[in-house]
């Protein structure tokens, strides 16, 4: 008999809130990633696992691997073995839109994500739920998918293959096989489940009740006729950050019932705010956040003006007590950008030891997301509405996996 998957409820104590609507951590504390992976169940992505990867596919793993971003999982050593034994899978994340463009927190998973489509040579699907962001947000319908395509582009702008890729918007999509996926989920989900794995109250009005089927669905490959026809059995990865987990363990707790497999994930810390690791950087405060149609100027003053720094009081503390680099966001910042393992290394070392000031860990941070968004954002002026077209049509995708 298939062993159910344990559905634990959303981490919610005292000290911090994860779930998929809020991340914070009280007091100026910091996101206890340990205690989320005890109490969601997931495992650590160690070493071991990492090593794999590159044996697998011949190439250097990531940098959001080997830094530790991404952290923990649920069975990626089953996609592991089954690529191994030339079986194959394919690749699922999603985007809710809410803003006019994403910032870096919202790229780190399409940037890992495009580094496993190449890597691994398998089709994605890519979910733009303006559905759920219409229902949270307070959003119109209309504007909700204006956002889906304005953010599309952005999402093209990484780099993704069209002959592998398909992007869908929800309010387009929804029906036929996807809507029959979403029913039988439905069907296995119980009301007090619901609520004991999302928190919802008896203020939330039913739509927000009826949407964790939707983000759901695209886990199984049935959902996706026009690419999958066929192969209904094959494995699904999906790279997110972790405070997405509760919607999928619900999936994989269902998955066995109504005869799929559960779907693998792969899950990254937060990208923190610029005023601190006590949450995520968050498009309610702009302040809080690096855009990608940030200019150099405004880049270069959110960091001198936002970023929390290590360092001490005093040029004199400094050079006598080092910078606190558990705290200090712009040395944060630059593990997540600067690819340079040996520069990054000499700067942990340097500025850990007062040898080097703040306001140079900073300026070499400015020069990093300068350069990272000024390439996004000539890769982005590329995109079409055409191209935007192509990547969101229904069609057969005849190389997935080659």
């Amino acid at each position: 008999m298939e062993k159910r998957e344990e559905v634990k409820e959303v981490v919610e104590e005292e000290e911090q809130v994860v779930n998929p609507w809020e991340v914070s951590a009280k007091d100026g504390g910091k996101i206890d990633y340990n205690k989320l992976i005890d109490k969601f169940g997931c495992q650590r992505l160690d070493d071991s696992l990492i090593q794999r990867v590159q044996r697998l596919t011949n190439r250097p793993a990531h940098v959001f691997l080997c830094r530790g971003v991404f952290f923990a999982h649920r069975d990626f050593n089953d996609i592991l073995d089954a690529y191994e034994k030339r079986q194959k899978f394919y690749l699922y994340t999603g985007r809710g839109p809410s803003s006019e463009a994403l910032h870096l927190g919202h790229l780190i998973p399409f940037m890992f994500t495009k580094y496993l489509q190449d890597a691994f040579k398998v089709p994605l699907v890519i979910q733009l739920t303006d559905d759920e962001k219409c229902m949270w947000k307070n959003l119109s319908v209309e504007e909700s998918q204006r956002l889906a395509r304005e953010n599309a582009k952005d999402i093209i702008a990484c780099g993704f293959d069209v002959s592998k890729t398909f992007i869908f918007s929800d309010f387009d999509y929804f029906g036929g096989a996807f809507y029959k996926n979403m029913v039988k989920v439905a069907k296995c989900v119980t009301y007090n489940k619901v609520v004991g794995i999302f928190g919802f109250t008896g203020e939330d009005h039913i739509g927000k009740v009826s949407f964790p089927p939707v983000q759901a669905v695209p886990s199984f490959p049935s959902s996706f006729p026009h690419m999958f026809s066929g192969n209904d059995n094959i494995l699904c990865l999906i790279p997110c950050a972790i405070d997405q987990d509760p919607y999928f363990r619900m999936t994989r707790d269902v998955a066995p019932r109504i005869g799929y497999h559960k779907p693998a994930l792969i899950e990254s810390s937060f990208f923190p705010a610029l005023q601190g690791e006590n949450g995520k950087m968050s498009a309610r405060d702009p302040n809080s956040a690096i855009y990608v149609t940030d200019s150099a100027k405004e880049i270069k003053n959110k960091i001198n003006r936002y970023a929390f720094s290590g360092g001490q009081d005093s040029i004199e503390l400094h050079r006598q007590y080092g910078a606190n680099l558990e705290v200090d966001i712009p040395f944060k910042y630059l593990g997540f950008f600067l690819d340079d393992d040996a520069e990054l290394q000499r700067i942990r070392e340097e500025y850990g030891s007062g040898r080097m000031l703040t306001g140079e860990v900073k300026k070499r941070l400015t020069e990093v997301l300068t350069d990272l968004v000024e390439r996004h954002r000539r890769a982005r002026s590329l995109v079409t509405d055409e191209m935007v077209d192509a990547f969101m049509a229904i069609r057969p995708l005849p190389n997935m996996f080659s």
